[in-house]
């Protein structure tokens, strides 16, 4: 294990699912460990809530998780008037509220160069929308906590198989579609590239994903391809990037010949990284000032509570994290 390793801010997530179990569950975990020294931010009584139902062996304090088999843990409290109270598996505006918190708090902590990067636990997006919040994922809340302009901040999806940039992410279809223009794609091409230059790619090859079946097919399927989605590849192109597409998503991802792909919507890039890759995949907020990463799954309402959840997924997002640490830099 190395001498020095990076401290990264675990912020639970939504209290009501498997966010805190799996956070408890990581700092039991040899391969976090030796990837990072782990700094929890959350409620000590929602974490005690979820230790006691899911039988977790720790013992939690104001400010340090205490484990078995592993050095104590730092804890940076954040409360509020319901935590220790809440009832697993429930949309719930104060459990929304509380999870923004949580992110909020270690998003504070990696601004003031305190931890040198974040995974944050699932978040519920009805619940957070429901205290009044405006909320599409942690993309758009890290931008608004950092001041970043929304319109240069992606989503990008790492596992073992792929790396995918989402251009467009939590939107009803239709309005995703009305919403890509040439101007967006590029700006998605760009974050791509800039990304993994500086995790050590010098020259990335970018595949970009068609709108349309085929990529359009030369508009027998739609023009969209050819009207909006080309001239950002071919952009890109005139500024020596290194980009192919439009290309039908399907062939395209099938081949496995790129770097990264772009793709133009939330399930163009989401399916192929959880069909090949369910339970060890991550997600990185690329475009940001800070580094700031979370699981690629839900907040599973349905088993919080139970003790079935598995931390595999925070603890790769964790591991690819900080393996990038002192690399990429936005």
């Amino acid at each position: 294990m190395p001498d020095l390793l990076p401290r990264i801010a675990l912020p639970i997530g939504d209290p009501a699912g498997i966010g805190p179990e799996i956070v408890l569950k990581a700092l039991g975990n040899a391969d976090l460990r030796q990837s990072c020294e782990p700094v929890v931010v959350g409620s000590p009584a929602d974490l005690r809530l979820h230790a006691i139902a899911c039988s977790i062996d720790v013992h939690i304090e104001s400010d340090r998780v205490v484990c078995a088999d592993f050095p104590p843990v730092t804890l940076v409290a954040v409360t509020d008037d319901d935590d220790g109270n809440r009832q697993f598996g429930r949309v719930d505006a104060r459990c929304g509220s509380a999870c923004v918190g949580f992110a909020r708090q270690a998003v504070e902590l990696a601004r003031a160069g305190n931890v040198a990067a974040v995974v944050a636990g699932p978040h519920t997006e009805e619940s957070v929308n429901l205290a009044g919040i405006s909320f599409d994922g942690y993309p758009g809340l890290v931008a608004d906590l950092t001041e970043t302009d929304h319109e240069h901040v992606f989503l990008m999806l790492l596992s073992s198989v792929f790396r995918i940039v989402n251009t467009t992410l939590h939107l009803p279809l239709a309005d995703a579609i009305t919403r890509l223009d040439a101007a967006l794609i590029g700006r998605a091409i760009a974050a791509a590239d800039t990304a993994l230059r500086q995790m050590g790619i010098p020259v990335p090859r970018i595949g970009v994903c068609g709108l349309n079946p085929h990529a359009g097919e030369n508009g027998l399927f739609g023009s969209e391809d050819d009207e909006i989605v080309r001239p950002a590849v071919d952009a890109a192109r005139a500024l020596g990037l290194d980009v192919t597409g439009p290309a039908g998503a399907d062939a395209l991802l099938a081949k496995r010949a790129h770097d990264v792909y772009v793709a133009l919507y939330h399930d163009q890039g989401h399916i192929p990284i959880k069909v090949t890759t369910p339970h060890a995949s991550s997600a990185i907020t690329i475009g940001t000032p800070i580094l700031f990463g979370s699981v690629a799954h839900g907040s599973a309402h349905d088993i919080a509570g139970q003790g079935r959840a598995s931390e595999a997924a925070l603890v790769d997002a964790v591991s690819r994290l900080a393996a990038q640490i002192g690399v990429l830099k936005t």
